[in-house]
This record gives structure tokens, C-alpha cells and sequence, in this order.
């Protein structure tokens, strides 16, 4: 409503007026924000201008880095760059320039993180300790736990003596509560790094902590419908039984069929750990021993593993294929070929097809 004291061209000024002020406080606001965005990147920007990318640390995944006989500096740091160690080449030449020891880098290989901040990186190369790999050696599939420790003191020239130590208490290579303390079967086969300051215990751990990440990678003990140890005796007695991937799962079915049927396994792979034969095959009186681990004479499965099983072999005993098989006769030694039967009569036919073979090979089975 107007003021009646006010002339109608009077208010319209005031209105006028009042808008024009408005229109200078929105310019005013706009000018204020804009002023303050301009500065607030620009603050931004030289805060950071000039700073060198470098990773926090302490760094992350384990990765293995070479560095080359002869490398310089410069190419010691792309090498890190490469392998995602140190963030950029910058941030190294900065700590390498901070470092008056940085010339004192030495080839090899060595046991590193990714995402190390440079300085870190470079300071480990100085001081390797127990970064630096003094030389690599494989474990193969299927040993058993004495023949393991035999293997591991020849190539890494660590006494046998010590090991076995180890192995007499092994609570420090924190075994999975399965094992319940037993570490036959658990020391997982592969090739590994060993460093400078290793010794039985932390060479030991690395197989136990393979063991337990390859197992975690395949779900080992969710895809397992038994108990994870006895799903590991299995997996050990497959290693032992066939060599070819086709196989595996297939000799997992077998086994637990028998099993669910109350059969004995009745296996030449047990009682030879049993007897610790050196043979492919059993005797009439190596199948007579009054060990638990005599499948011809006890029904159910041995009370441990026998060997030491690979990844595949894992697999096959937690993901058995599906079939009604009963028997598994390797028939031939040098091939690996295995034939399946679901009765009894099948399996005579392969069996008498095996003994075939032993014939016609003297010395190479014990029957």
C-alpha cells in the first residue's frame, strides 16, 4: 500500500532507487565470490607449485625389483618408477640428492614394497638387510615333510639341524588352527626368495604363509564340504597318485565316493609313506603293515597328509567332479594315463591292463 504523504512519482523513484542498490549488492556478492575463487585456486596452486609427487609410505604389496650390474642412479630410479616403488623420478632424484650414501647401491635382487616413499626406497638399497635376495630355490610338489627338510637344507645352506628345531615346536610358524600344530602338508611348494639374514624359522614361514594365501586365493575351506584338514589329506594323496591336471578332480571323486561308502581306499601311495619306500607300487608284504596310514588294512583316511599338495592338487580335492567312480589305475608310468571304473568288473580290466604294462617294463613296479 503507498504512503498517501508520498506523490506517486515520487514513490516510483524510490523504487527505482532501491532496485539499484539491490543490482550493486548482487554485482558486489558475484565480484566478493569470484575474488575469493580466483584466490583460493591461486593459493592452491602455489602452495603446491613446485612440489615433487612422492608417496607417503610405508608402502605397500611385496614386489621384487632387479637392479642391474653397472645401473646408474638415474636408471635405478626408473627401474622403481616402473615397478610403482617410488612415485616419480623427481621424488627420487630428490632423495638420492639428500643421500650421500646413495652411490653405494649395489646390483641384485631385492624383496621391496610398492608405494615407498623414495627416501625409504633408497635407504633400503643402501641397508638391505633382509631385503636383499641371496639366491632362489624351488620346493617341488608331492614331498613329504622329511624329504622337504632335506631339500630345503641343501639349497639354502641352512642346517638341517635347525629345521628340524623349528618343526619339533612349530607354534612360531603359525600354522592354521587346523593343523593343530602337525606341519606335514603345510609347507607349501614353491619357488622363494631367500635374503641375507634367513633362517629356518623365517624360511619356514614364507612356505606356511604361501600355504595359507594360495588356499585363501581358492577358497580352500568355504568351497570344502569336509573339514579342511581332511580335504588336505586328500589333496596330498592326489599329488601322490596322478601327474596330469585331467585327473585330479576326478581321483577327489573316487576317493570320497569310497570313503562315503565305507570302502577302504586301499591305496599304494599311503602305505609307500607308511614304509617310506622309494617305489611307485607296493608288495604283497609292504601292504601287510600295521601302520594307520595302511589304507589296504584301515578303512577311512590316513590320519595325515602324505605329502605336501600344489595349488592344483588343492583344487581338485575341494572341487571333486562329479561322477560315480570307485577305481583309479594308473596304466601306464611313463605317460601318466589313468583309467576310471564304477565297478568292480571295469576295474579288473584295467588292473590286469596295468599289470600288462609292468610286464612288459621289469623293474619298474613292485607288485
Amino acid at each position: 500500500m503507498l504512503d498517501p504523504e508520498v506523490p506517486p512519482n515520487q514513490t516510483r523513484e524510490m523504487i527505482k532507487t532501491g532496485k539499484g542498490c539491490l543490482a550493486v549488492l548482487v554485482a558486489a556478492a558475484v565480484l566478493m565470490f569470484g575474488g575469493y575463487f580466483v584466490w583460493d585456486k591461486a593459493s592452491t596452486f602455489l602452495s603446491t607449485f613446485g612440489e615433487i609427487p612422492d608417496y607417503p609410505g610405508p608402502g605397500n604389496a611385496k614386489v621384487l625389483v632387479d637392479v642391474p650390474e653397472g645401473a646408474s642412479l638415474d636408471v635405478i630410479g626408473g627401474v622403481l618408477v616402473e615397478k610403482d616403488v617410488v612415485k616419480s623420478k623427481k621424488a627420487w632424484d630428490r632423495a638420492v640428492r639428500s643421500e650421500e650414501r646413495a652411490t653405494s647401491v649395489q646390483a641384485g635382487r631385492y624383496l621391496m614394497r610398492t608405494q615407498m616413499q623414495a627416501i625409504d626406497a633408497l635407504r633400503l638399497l643402501i641397508n638391505p638387510g633382509s631385503s636383499k635376495i641371496r639366491l632362489q630355490f624351488t620346493i617341488p610338489e608331492g614331498l613329504r615333510l622329511s624329504a622337504q627338510v632335506d631339500a630345503l637344507a641343501k639349497r639354502t645352506k641352512i642346517k638341517k639341524s635347525a629345521f628340524e628345531k623349528v618343526l619339533a615346536k612349530p607354534k612360531a610358524l603359525k600354522l592354521p588352527k587346523y593343523a593343530k600344530n602337525r606341519p606335514e602338508g603345510f609347507l607349501f611348494p614353491d619357488t622363494y626368495e631367500l635374503t641375507a639374514d634367513s633362517t629356518a624359522t623365517s624360511t619356514l614361514k614364507q612356505t606356511v604363509s604361501q600355504y595359507k594365501s594360495v588356499t585363501r586365493e581358492i577358497e580352500f575351506e568355504a568351497a570344502a564340504k569336509r573339514s579342511p584338514y581332511e580335504v588336505l589329506i586328500v589333496a596330498s594323496i592326489i599329488e601322490r597318485e596322478v601327474n596330469r591336471e585331467e585327473y585330479r578332480a576326478k581321483v577327489a571323486r573316487v576317493l570320497y565316493n569310497r570313503l562315503d561308502k565305507g570302502m577302504k581306499l586301499s591305496l599304494d601311495s599311503t602305505v609307500i609313506y607308511a614304509e617310506n619306500l622309494k617305489t611307485n607300487t607296493t608288495s604283497k608284504q609292504d601292504r601287510k603293515s600295521k601302520s594307520k596310514y595302511n589304507t589296504y588294512r584301515y578303512k577311512g583316511l590316513p590320519p595325515g597328509p602324505i605329502s605336501a599338495p600344489g595349488k592344483a592338487a588343492l583344487e581338485a580335492a575341494a572341487n571333486p567332479e562329479k561322477g560315480k567312480w570307485l577305481y583309479f589305475v594308473t596304466v601306464n608310468f611313463d605317460t601318466g594315463e589313468t583309467k576310471f571304473a564304477d565297478n568292480q568288473a571295469d576295474f579288473e580290466k584295467i588292473r590286469q591292463e596295468f599289470q600288462a604294462w609292468c610286464q612288459s617294463h621289469p623293474g619298474r613296479c613292485d607288485t
